[in-house]
């Protein structure tokens, strides 16, 4: 079984781009930073873990997901391997984000540091398309 569940902080805005052709599906790539639990003196005190959405995931990330928001995500390892262009073998590892999930409260966001867009954000998990919004909210959403 290859699963991932992982909590932390977004390292900048994700990266958002559109697959070519009749049929476009949105492809979001972001980092988390996330937190080590135990920590030894002179080691680093996350980890930053590269991660990739597809489709409805990707397009709730480009929306609702900015720098400094806490999410919890949760989606399966994929390792692979490129010749750069220097010709040496490069070997990644990221996390494919299958559902996501805002980890802390708008205003809890607001106190760490994370200034926050004036954008109406859902309360509960992305991933198969459902999710609940906060009443008062009339804004169309991409999902349906």
């Amino acid at each position: 079984m290859n699963k991932v569940i992982l909590m932390g902080r977004l390292t900048r805005d994700p990266e958002v781009r559109y697959s070519q052709g009749e049929n476009s599906l949105a492809i979001a790539r972001y980092t988390l930073a996330v937190d080590r639990r135990f920590k030894r003196q002179g080691e680093q005190e996350a980890d930053f873990i590269s991660c990739v959405s597809f489709g409805k995931t990707a397009e709730f990330a480009e929306k609702y997901l900015k720098q400094g928001t806490k999410i919890a995500v949760t989606g399966r390892i994929q390792t692979g391997s490129y010749t750069n262009k220097e010709g040496q073998r490069v070997y990644t590892t990221e996390v494919i984000v299958e559902e996501t999930e805002f980890a802390e409260s708008k205003s809890a966001s607001g106190e760490s540091g994370y200034q926050n867009t004036s954008r109406p954000a859902p309360t509960e998990a992305v991933g198969d398309g459902f999710m609940n919004i906060p009443d008062g909210i009339d804004e169309e959403l991409p999902f349906n």
